[in-house]
């Protein structure tokens, strides 16, 4: 059983219908949960601020970027100056109009210093930054501006990704956006995108075509035990279309243990890996000709251990069933599961007859189940029909050298660093 009935999900408050013209598994659009926005105002997990303690300016004055009695800055204005040729910034300080310090970091390549958090709109602020000269002098420039009323127009966002939550090693950050972002807009959101790993990997991000999805990854799976902290910084950057982001967004997560599932059409056997070990072998019916499962690299999405599929509404009569399911697990946007199918068992490891899904017995589903995590990865070999790109988390199923072609800025050999 499984089929693809619907040519789509619903992405949770984004209200975002993804139109993927594909067959497999029925059931309900799925409703995405995301971590929590912080809006403009809001206290925000604290980054560390501008270390050093800086001399008595004895250079000439810096200038400050927002420039002293600028109006109407974006809430995710970033503060700069301009340094003489070898000159290094010492300290940040911004504060509000009653001498509140506003907490922050100042980026790895020493371009702008990031507030930890969005600024408030329509408020003043005071910015003071100090920086050794080349000379041995020290300068310091300072700058009072106001932030922008808030906009009537924004776009919505997402992060597939939790606080305190373990995830698989496969697991890109997923970062969306509703109305896409724009081309050109591309670069300038993903400087806010910030990802840091421990124990440090470099990592890219690519974006779909239309721009609602932005995915971070490594050049190789996640190293177990790694933390993730992300933090999407979208609040208040406006865009070319008139719109600007509406909330930061923040997660810290860990990635577990490299569990890993590998299913051969040609001999119709799912292997399970564990930490690179071969653990069981486990017969498999894959989608029939007329709806072949994808063959590629997915990535578990979710997961439900009862659910149901309802295809009512296929236009082909014969694809139509409500079927109770066990022990989903969610591969595809297009409707593609690997799941308990006690009616095929006596088929499995000997023929295709499923709608697309990967069938298993109830007792191997039940044992699969139980030890997966989302951000596992499985990987189909030897179908009728390749993994369509964005049907499901499909950033490992491009080679590294392909994906950071999907990068909106240059991705150094090997992958960039983090930026803060």
């Amino acid at each position: 059983m499984g089929r693809f009935a619907r040519a789509g999900a619903l992405v949770g408050t984004l209200g975002l219908m993804a139109s993927l013209a594909l067959s497999g598994c029925g059931e309900d659009p799925v409703t995405a949960e995301f971590v929590p926005g912080a809006t403009p105002g809001a206290t925000g997990k604290p980054a560390p601020g501008t270390s050093g303690t800086p001399g008595t300016p004895s250079g000439p004055p810096l200038a400050v970027s927002p420039a002293d009695g600028s109006k109407s800055r974006p809430v995710s204005v970033e503060i700069a100056a301009k340094l003489p040729d070898g000159g290094e910034v010492s300290q940040v300080k911004l504060t509000t109009a009653n001498g509140k310090e506003v907490k922050g970091a100042l980026r790895r390549d020493g371009s702008s210093w990031v507030p930890a958090a969005p600024l408030k709109w329509s408020t003043r602020y005071t910015a003071t930054v100090t920086a050794n000269r080349p000379d041995g002098t020290v300068s310091e420039g300072t700058s009072t501006f106001t932030t922008m009323a808030k906009p009537g127009s924004m776009i919505t966002s997402g992060l597939y990704l939790f606080d305190d939550r373990t995830y698989g090693v496969a697991m890109p950050v997923v970062a969306e956006f509703h109305p896409g972002i724009p081309e050109k807009d591309r670069a300038k959101v993903q400087k806010r995108m910030f990802v840091q790993t421990d124990p440090p990997q470099p990592g890219a991000w690519h974006w779909v075509g239309n721009g609602t999805q932005a995915y971070y990854r490594a050049p190789e799976y996640w190293k177990p035990g790694t933390k993730l902290s992300v933090r999407i910084a979208l609040a208040g950057i406006p865009l070319s279309n008139g719109r600007f982001g509406n909330v930061d967004r923040t997660a810290t997560a860990k990635i577990g243990s490299a569990f890993e599932m590998k299913v051969a059409n040609s001999d119709k056997q799912m292997r399970v890996y564990e930490n690179g070990q071969l653990i069981k072998t486990l017969p498999v019916s894959l989608g029939k000709k007329k709806t072949p499962s994808s063959s590629g690299t997915l990535v578990v999405m979710e997961k439900k251990e009862s659910t149901v599929f309802d295809t009512m509404d296929d236009p082909d009569p014969e694809n139509r069933y409500v079927t109770d399911i066990d022990f989903a697990q969610r591969i595809t946007w297009g409707g593609e599961y690997i799941h308990a199918a006690p009616w095929s068992e006596h088929v499995q490891g000997r023929q295709n007859v499923s709608h697309g899904c990967v069938n298993v017995s109830m007792a191997n589903a039940r044992w699969l189940f139980k030890r997966t995590k989302i951000g596992d990865p499985i990987t189909i070999t030897g179908t009728e029909r390749k993994l369509a790109a964005g049907n499901g988390w499909t950033a490992w199923n491009l080679s590294w050298s392909e994906f950071v072609k999907g990068s909106a800025l240059p991705v150094p050999d090997g992958g960039a660093g983090p930026s803060l």
